[in-house]
Parts: structure tokens; C-alpha cells; sequence
């Protein structure tokens, strides 16, 4: 049995780490984009970018005054667990006092804030169950800097692949540099409207460079990536050769009337962590 403190105690330091400590596949690339680059104000903005990871983790404070909106992704393998829902809640409002986390959720109508980052449906659960002997939790602390810049579109099925294309370098143009780019796209293609955003949303715990098994998606995410950084949007959308690190595409089946294409976007700072509990 999983008990309800357990979990607790380790959502909270799930949130501290993402918060604090950028994953190291994210750190790489931004420093493979320093090495490449050539503008001299991107080539600022990058240096800046890394100095900022450097201090956060040093001094254990938050990379970014947006600690984001608590999202959690849960598998749930054949396990016993003790109130999960609750050990949860509980340990987002332990991490928004103990890390600190800003306090950001607030009622959508009143906009009165709830002061411990939990609400009514949040934290933002989302539930996969699995064929596993353990439970596995992965948190993304997502700031609406970068989510306010998300879009669905409900293709159809005639427009294909370049349609999905298309859709996801227009929205990276649209959003320009107000999501904090260098970004990290995520796509969704298949599924309903909202799974689709789910799918964009969750390819984003993928690391740097991790392309999709399926051969044909895995050539569109490098082709996605190459046009993105043609635009020359830039390092915090000031010019440069690099807009987003990488491009990551999930799919599910849809109907057959359908194309639904979700585009999440996720600014430099994409932070998250993942732990196993058995």
C-alpha cells in the first residue's frame, strides 16, 4: 500500500525539483544553441538563460517568478494507494508554502485567488492506467506565459500531414517571442479536441532529441523543428538561429470524419520531474 503521506512528500519534492533544477536534455540543447549561435543578441540572451539555470539550481530558488499552473500526470499500475487524490492536493500545498510556489490559481469569474495553488480541478490530474506493478507521478509546473499561446485546429482528413505542419509553424509565427523561446512544441494529432491538447501537452515530458517510433512522424518532428528555426524569431524573440529545441508529435485514432491538431508550447524553461513509487 501506497499511503496518502507518501505520495504527499513526494509531489512536493517532484514540484521543488522541476521548479529549481532544469532537466538536463533541456540544458544541453541550450547550450548547443550558445555554441551555434552567431546574432550577438541572441548570443545575450542564451548566456543570460544559462546563467539564470545556474543560480536557480546553486541556491535552490525557482528558475522563473512563474511557478505555473500545477499539472500532474499519474500511471496508475496494479497498486493500492491511499487517497491519491488527496496526497496530492495536499502535496501541492505543501510545495507552495515549503519551495515557495507562487500562488497563481485563482477562480476564473472572480479571479480571487486561492492563496495554496489548489482549486476547484486543481491541481490538473490526469489519470493513464497502465499494466505495471507501480505508480508513476510526473508534474509540470506550466506558466501561461507559453500556454497562453496553445491552439486546436479540427483539420480534415483530406488535408494530411502537411496540413498538421502547416498549422503548428503558423501558431509558433503567431505566438512570436511571447512564449520565451527557445520553445519546445508540442503536437497532438488524432483523438478528440481535447485529447489532442492533451497528447500536445504530455509530448512535452519527452526529452530533447527523442523522436516518435513511427518513422514517418518521427521525419515530420525534424522537418517542424528545421522550418521553426528558419524564422529567425529567435532567443526570446529578438532575432537568432534558434526559435524552438526540438518538435514532439503523439498521436491517437480518431473518427473518420476528423483531423484534430493540438499545438502546446513550452517556453525555455520546461520544467518537470517524474518518480516511481511502489
Amino acid at each position: 500500500m501506497i499511503g496518502q503521506e507518501k505520495v504527499k512528500e513526494t509531489v512536493c519534492q517532484l514540484f521543488k525539483e522541476a521548479v529549481t533544477t532544469l532537466p538536463a536534455d533541456v540544458e544541453s540543447a541550450l547550450k548547443k544553441a550558445l555554441r551555434e549561435e552567431e546574432d550577438e543578441i541572441a548570443l545575450l540572451n542564451l548566456k543570460a538563460i544559462l546563467e539564470n539555470i545556474k543560480i536557480a539550481k546553486k541556491k535552490r530558488v525557482p528558475i522563473c517568478q512563474d511557478t505555473g499552473l500545477p499539472i500532474v500526470f499519474v500511471k496508475m499500475g496494479n497498486v493500492k494507494v491511499e487517497k491519491l487524490y488527496e496526497g496530492i492536493r495536499e502535496g501541492v500545498k505543501l510545495a507552495t508554502s515549503q519551495v515557495p510556489l507562487r500562488p497563481n490559481v485563482v477562480d476564473p469569474i472572480s479571479r480571487e485567488n486561492t492563496g495554496d495553488n489548489t482549486g476547484k480541478m486543481i491541481p490538473q490530474i490526469d489519470l493513464e492506467l497502465v499494466d505495471t506493478d507501480f505508480l508513476e507521478i510526473a508534474v509540470m509546473p506550466k506558466g501561461f506565459g507559453s500556454e497562453n499561446n496553445n491552439r486546436l485546429r479540427m483539420g480534415l482528413p483530406s488535408e494530411g500531414l502537411e496540413s498538421v505542419k502547416d498549422f503548428v509553424i503558423e501558431t509558433v509565427i503567431r505566438a512570436g517571442g511571447k512564449p520565451c523561446p527557445p520553445i519546445i512544441v508540442g503536437v497532438g494529432v488524432g483523438g478528440s479536441s481535447d485529447l489532442a491538447l492533451k497528447l500536445a501537452k504530455k509530448a512535452l515530458l519527452k526529452k530533447i532529441g527523442e523522436r516518435n517510433k513511427n518513422k514517418e512522424i518521427a521525419e515530420l518532428e525534424e522537418s517542424i523543428l528545421e522550418e521553426i528555426n528558419r524564422t529567425g524569431i529567435g532567443p526570446m524573440g529578438l532575432g537568432g538561429k534558434t526559435t524552438a529545441l526540438d518538435v514532439k508529435i503523439e498521436t491517437a485514432h480518431t473518427h473518420t470524419a476528423g483531423l484534430p491538431i493540438g499545438v502546446c508550447i513550452q517556453c525555455w524553461a520546461s520544467r518537470h520531474a517524474t518518480a516511481v513509487l511502489k
